[in-house]
């Protein structure tokens, strides 16, 4: 049987096995009145009156002949592979005073029911999904809906049935994406949906509030896993602005510190942060609690001034976790990556893992079950193998997520993504992931 494909959201396109064909105009309009009937019997009589519009009341036998034309033509390119055979595509209903014809094309191989189809199952889903639904209802449409019989009265009220449809689905898709919190998606639907209703008030006021929050790009993904008694929140903002929450930070096996002129450690990188906006500069203090925190660590090697010229010389194992004790909660500084001696930190997926779970077993022994905010570990300088936000960020939630199936390490983990990176993050991805999560 023959693969076939209907389009009626813009230009008619009628495809068969993947080719396109072509089709008369008045063959045309009556493909379109079948496609209408969404399945239901439409009788000879009954398409001849919607497509040769006639004063006549009685319809002749000549009429019913083209009529049954269309239809032979319909069957002859829809099935070429049927070679008389009776039609399966559009079988004949033979009635009493005449007969009937239906269109049995799949509705996902006819778009406008498709597109009615993707709209229904994106109100009974969870954000993530209604955006991979409503993102292929929107793409289905390609202008000027049943265009090439839009003067047909038959085609009128399935016209100002789908363009209404059409608003709502990318109202809907702007929602979708808010809630995911990927407000720059969301103004680029709002942008296209006012052009084409410019005088809607209320999408105007819309698109003001998406562009403020775009310029924030403020954005929370949320999952609940209650059977792990936790929760896993994907944000964009400021680590250290996190109230209620201990802190990861990574660092590299040297544990180093000095940020003067950036030569060491950069003072816009985290560790750089914790000593500016943690400690107030003061680094003799940050540097006494690293070693009092690393006292029972053994380092694996020191290295000597003469190969490494700036920094600390000791090195501690990979994953090597440092708790530094606050009034109110801990910083958890985890070393994943390697300073080498030409003072570039160096990471890995392996190391990043092994990390992860060290730090886990540090969140777990000191952390009291409360929320731990966590970075995205290998975004920055300290490149983990040139991967995606994305991939690091559900790397590090899988890690959480696995420890927790063994013992539950804390009640909410909360990955946050600086506002520079977010761009350049595939939340979509993120949130596709986190509804996943047993």
């Amino acid at each position: 049987m023959s693969r076939v494909r209907i389009g009626l959201l813009g230009p008619t396109v009628v495809e068969v096995d993947g080719q396109a064909v072509k089709l008369a105009p008045t063959t045309i309009a009556v493909l379109a009145r079948l496609v209408i009937a969404n399945g239901d019997l439409v009788t000879v009589d009954e398409i001849f009156r919607d497509v040769w519009p006639t004063q006549a009341r009685t319809v002749r036998r000549e009429d019913r002949i083209s009529v049954q034309k269309r239809i032979l033509e319909l069957r002859r390119v829809l099935e070429p592979d049927r070679d008389g055979a009776e039609s399966l595509l559009i079988p004949t209903d033979r009635g009493a005073a005449t007969s009937a014809y239906r269109l049995t094309v799949g509705r996902d191989h006819v778009d406008v029911h498709r597109f009615g189809d993707l709209l229904a199952r994106a109100q009974r889903t969870d954000a993530a999904t209604a955006v991979e639904l409503l993102t292929e209802a929107v793409a289905l449409w390609r202008g000027r809906p049943l265009f090439h019989v839009e003067e047909y009265a038959f085609a009128r009220a399935t016209i100002a049935r789908l363009r209404p449809m059409h608003a709502a689905a990318c109202r809907a898709l702007v929602e979708a994406y808010q809630q995911l919190g990927l407000f720059d998606e969301a103004l680029r639907v709002g942008e296209v949906l006012h052009s084409e209703h410019p005088d809607d008030p209320g999408l105007a006021a819309m698109l003001v509030e998406l562009r403020g929050r775009s310029r924030t790009r403020a954005g929370t993904l949320r999952r609940d896993l209650a059977a792990l008694g936790t929760a896993v929140v994907v944000a964009g903002g400021d680590l250290f602005a996190q109230e209620g929450a201990h802190l990861a930070v990574g660092f590299s096996d040297t544990f180093d510190t000095d940020i003067t002129q950036d030569v060491v450690i950069s003072r816009t990188s985290l560790q750089g942060q914790v000593l500016d906006r943690l400690y107030g500069g003061d680094r003799t203090r940050l540097d006494r609690d690293l070693r009092n925190a690393l006292r029972t660590v053994d380092p694996v090697t020191v290295e000597s001034r003469a190969d490494k010229r700036r920094g600390k010389l000791a090195r501690y194992p990979v994953g090597t976790v440092a708790v530094l004790r606050g009034s109110s909660r801990q910083v958890f500084a985890v070393a994943y990556s390697v300073m080498g001696n030409d003072l570039v930190a160096r990471s890995s997926l392996d190391r990043l893992r092994h990390s992860l779970d060290n730090l886990w077993d540090a969140v777990d022994l000191h952390g009291r079950r409360e929320p731990v905010a966590v970075p995205v570990m290998g975004a920055g300088l300290a490149r983990v193998d040139r991967i995606e936000p994305a991939t690091l960020i559900t790397t590090i939630v899988e890690s959480f997520v696995r420890r927790s199936r063994h013992r539950p390490v804390s009640r909410e983990l909360r990955v946050v993504v600086r506002p520079e990176d977010l761009q350049r993050t595939a939340m979509l991805d993120v949130a596709s992931f986190l509804k996943g999560l047993p």
